[in-house]
C-alpha cells in the first residue's frame, strides 16, 4: 500500500486510537480469547519455549504461564494501538501512569559523562514504550542531562509488510511528538550513527531476536538453560564508539502498570568484547523474565 494509503487508513483509526484504553483493553482481551483458544496462534511456539526454559515446571505451571503470556499479547497489543492516539498529546502516557516512574540518575550521568549511551530493550512487557521514554522518565528529568528529541533515536526492525511496518513505526515514536524524526531502522543505525559520532546522543536499540541474515552473532553459553545466539550489533557500535551501555526493563508490576529500570553494563563498552556485553544483558534480562515469565514474547523461534 502507498504512503497515501497508510495515512488514509491512520486518519480512519485516529478516532479509534483516541478512546479510553480501558475500550483497548476489553477488546485486546477478545484477541486473546481467539487467538489463543480458536485460532492456538503458534500455540506449539509458546508451549516448547516456554518447557525448554522452565524444565523444572510441570505442564499444567506451563500452561498457566501461557496462558496469562496470551492475555499479555491482548494487552500490549491495546495499548500499541492506544499510544498511536497520543501523537498529538504525549504526556497521556504519563497521565495514565501505565508506568512507573524509574531511578534514572545513573543513565542520566553517564549520559552527562560519555560520548553517548546505548539502552539495550528486550521484549519483555511492552517493548513499544521505549518510544516514550520521555514521558515514563520525565521531560524535564531528561532535560537536566541534556536528553532532547534531536538526540535520541530509538531503532527498529523494518516489518515484511510496508503498510504494517509505516503503521506501526508512527505508534512506536508517537509519545515521542509529531515531529520526532529519530525513528531509524536497523540496517541503516549504523550509518546514522556515523555520522552522528561528534554527537552526543542516546540510542535505544532491541536486541533479543535470533539474529536475522547475515548479522554479526555471538554464542551466550547459557540463557534460560539453553545456549543462545545474540546478535551483536548494537553491543558493536557501543564497542566502537566508547559508549556507556545499559539494559532497560520493562517488567510488569500491580495489575497492568510496567515498571521500568535501569541496569548498568559497563561505562566505557571500548574497554569490551560485544559478546561480553551481550552476555551481561541477557544475564539481566533472564533475571526479570524469572521474576515475570508470562510477560515475555514466548511466540517467536528465540532458538533455532
Amino acid at each position: 500500500m502507498s504512503v497515501k494509503g497508510v495515512r488514509l487508513f491512520q486518519a480512519v483509526m485516529r478516532p479509534v486510537q483516541r478512546l479510553p484504553l480501558g475500550f483497548h483493553y476489553a477488546w485486546g482481551r477478545v484477541f486473546a480469547f481467539v487467538a489463543h483458544h480458536l485460532l492456538h496462534y503458534r500455540q506449539r511456539e509458546v508451549m516448547t519455549n516456554l518447557a525448554r526454559s522452565f524444565p523444572e515446571k510441570k505442564y499444567a505451571e506451563l500452561n498457566a504461564v501461557a496462558d496469562r503470556f496470551y492475555l499479555h499479547l491482548g494487552d500490549i497489543l491495546a495499548e500499541a494501538l492506544w499510544f498511536g492516539g497520543c501523537r498529538r498529546n504525549p504526556k497521556k502516557l504519563s497521565a495514565q501512569q501505565l508506568c512507573t516512574t524509574p531511578d534514572a540518575s545513573e543513565l542520566l550521568q553517564s549520559f552527562r559523562e560519555r560520548p553517548s549511551v546505548m539502552l539495550l530493550s528486550s521484549h519483555l512487557g511492552n517493548w513499544e514504550l521505549t518510544g516514550g521514554f520521555f514521558q515514563f522518565v520525565g521531560e524535564d528529568v531528561a532535560a537536566s542531562a541534556g536528553i532532547r528529541e534531536d538526540n535520541v533515536c530509538v531503532v527498529y526492525r523494518r516489518l515484511h509488510s510496508a503498510f504494517w511496518d509505516q503503521f506501526m513505526k508512527d505508534n512506536r515514536c508517537a509519545m515521542m511528538g509529531p515531529d520526532f524524526e529519530g525513528c531509524v531502522e536497523s540496517g541503516n543505525v549504523l550509518r546514522y550513527a556515523l555520522e552522528r559520532r561528534e554527537k552526543k546522543m542516546l540510542y535505544i536499540f532491541p536486541t533479543d531476536q535470533f539474529p536475522y541474515g547475515k548479522s554479526a552473532r555471538h554464542e551466550v553459553p547459557s540463557f534460560l538453560h539453553q545456549k543462545t545466539l545474540a546478535m551483536t550489533g548494537a553491543a558493536a557500535l557501543a564497542c566502537k564508539l566508547g559508549m556507556a551501555v545499559f539494559y532497560v526493563g520493562f517488567p510488569r508490576g500491580e495489575g497492568r502498570q510496567y515498571v521500568p529500570a535501569f541496569h548498568k553494563i559497563c561505562d566505557d563498552a571500548s574497554q569490551m568484547a560485544p559478546g561480553a556485553v551481550m552476555e551481561a544483558y541477557y544475564a539481566l534480562l533472564e533475571k526479570d523474565i524469572q521474576r515475570d515469565p508470562s510477560g515475555y514474547l514466548w511466540s517467536h523461534k528465540r532458538w533455532k
